[in-house]
């Protein structure tokens, strides 16, 4: 009887929320099943799922405000994963947690190759998402008849979404965990044939001379509407001179070569700008009253979530860094447009670490939980992405609730937990998660290391690679896009990563 009430309460639920075309989102993929071994239990909540698909009604308005999150080498396996660890550290089994932006309603698959290359990079990728062009690897809005590394002709640049969006009157915003300059946060407002050109000190002399400028510099002289209206990232040292200390790690100076400081430049070009290095001076500003904002919290990538309490100037998390964006922003008459790369997953990932990856993509889906609390889906479109996968992979038999960090423990023959640690074919232990190629690869005389006495769980470990390269590589299959808010029913089926800025720009009605 209980179960029955319980699940007319949720088709109930569920039909209110179709009157005003908004379901929970947490029923639009079904909650939980409280009790894994009843049938009935199973039945209810797919009953109730498919109950939450039918009242889901596409809102049909503009949307006022868009947010697209771009989760740096997020693939499919890292969600996965990241689900996982994230209710395990609630205390849960985890395979039946929900990641933030696993709520939202609408999702599709994303084809993320380049013009020039199978498994891609940033650069093209964050190009393609931004300006609705697929290009080359490492070009940074251009079309793909530019070649990388030479400096581009004006019939080559692409619009991004962003400078659409300042030419339009709408605030903008980029946050990220990487360096502002970094591949995918230069996509909202840079042109350049190379992503490496991040300072002066990084332009060839030729490319300088053919009038190219480098990604900093281009930030600061950014033509488009009054310019980014908030920008908090990494990054500092593309913006200082090589004769400037850093305000926080004194023995560190400045990369740029041209002598100046684009910081301070930026600040003074107009009245009103703050222009932050820490956490405590980010949280003092008075968002109501400030103008424009530009934080630079380390000198390159921002600290891994794992290591960001023992910052010693502190430094913000990407929930605050996008709640402070999003209270800034909202102050536009005319709506805002804001991007939010959770950048670091992908250097976890690429130094074979799936404690730092899976770490910063929990930290990611916090930053969009901090702003499914704080924006109205009935006028603001969220999109959540990953430019591009990871060689990382999720295997073995598991028994349900298995530490996914840990070795692989299975089932008996009854289907009961054992306990103990699976083996391979040389008799030794395993562990859930791996990588395809990179600095985990281990060998010794007697094949695989032997991992009984080995904490796998340990932040320092890495996970075992297939082929040993210095640094894993990034995946070429789809991944994931989810979406909610005016326009999200057109994210569907299986789609060329181009298509999520045409998308974008037909919900926000241009």
């Amino acid at each position: 009887m209980r179960r029955m009430e319980m699940a007319q309460s949720t088709l109930r639920r569920a039909l209110c929320a179709a009157l005003v075309g908004i379901v929970p989102m947490a029923l639009v993929a079904g909650e939980a099943v409280r009790d894994p071994d009843s049938a009935a239990a199973w039945r209810e909540q797919g009953r109730a799922a498919v109950a939450a698909a039918r009242a889901l009604t596409p809102l049909r308005e503009r949307a006022r405000n868009v947010i697209v999150f771009i989760g740096d080498g997020m693939g499919v396996s890292t969600v996965t994963a990241a689900r996982i660890l994230d209710g395990q550290l609630r205390g849960q089994t985890g395979e039946e947690n929900q990641l933030a932006f696993e709520r939202l309603p609408h999702v599709a698959l994303i084809k993320t190759y380049e013009t020039n290359q199978q498994v891609p990079e940033s650069a093209g990728t964050a190009t393609a998402i931004l300006s609705g062009v697929k290009t080359r690897a490492d070009v940074i809005g251009l079309d793909g008849s530019a070649p990388v590394g030479v400096p581009s002709q004006p019939g080559q640049r692409l619009r991004s979404l962003f400078e659409w969006a300042e030419q339009r009157g709408l605030a903008t915003g980029v946050v990220t965990t990487a360096r502002l300059t970094h591949a995918t946060p230069a996509a909202a407002y840079a042109h350049t044939p190379h992503r490496n050109w991040e300072s002066d000190a990084d332009l060839p002399a030729a490319a300088a001379a053919a009038g190219e400028r480098d990604i900093a510099t281009q930030f600061v002289e950014w033509k488009a509407g009054d310019g980014i209206d908030v920008a908090l990232a990494g990054g500092r040292a593309q913006f200082l001179p090589a004769s400037a200390r850093d305000p926080e790690y004194p023995d560190q100076r400045g990369k740029r070569a041209d002598g100046r400081d684009l910081a301070a430049a930026w600040q003074a070009a107009r009245p009103g700008r703050a222009y932050v290095w820490n956490r405590e001076q980010l949280l003092a500003l008075d968002l109501a009253k400030t103008g424009q904002i530009l934080g630079l919290f380390e000198p390159s990538h921002m600290q891994f979530e794992s290591d960001r309490a023992r910052d010693a100037a502190g430094e913000p998390s990407l929930a605050e860094m996008t709640r402070v964006a999003i209270d800034r922003l909202a102050r536009s008459r005319k709506g805002f447009a804001l991007l939010v790369e959770g950048g670091r997953i992908d250097h976890g990932h690429h130094a074979g670490s799936a404690y730092l990856a899976l770490h910063e993509a929990i930290a990611f889906s916090a930053a969009v939980d901090a702003v499914l609390s704080r924006v109205n889906l009935r006028e603001t479109l969220v999109v959540v992405t990953a430019d591009h996968s990871h060689v990382f992979t999720l295997g073995g038999y598991p028994a349900r609730g298995n530490p996914i960090l840990g070795l692989v423990r299975g089932n008996d023959e009854r289907g009961d937990p054992t306990g103990k640690p699976m083996l391979d074919a040389n008799g030794r232990p395993f562990t859930a998660l791996g990588y395809a190629n990179g600095p985990g690869y281990r060998r010794t005389a007697e094949g695989r290391p032997d991992l009984s006495q080995v904490d796998t769980a340990d932040p320092h470990y890495l996970q075992e690679s297939a082929v040993p390269l210095e640094a894993e590589t990034h995946g070429g299959e789809d991944v994931p896009l989810y979406a909610g808010g005016p326009g999200a029913q057109l994210f569907h089926g299986v789609q060329e990563q181009s298509y999520i800025y045409h998308a974008i720009v037909a919900a926000l009605g241009w």
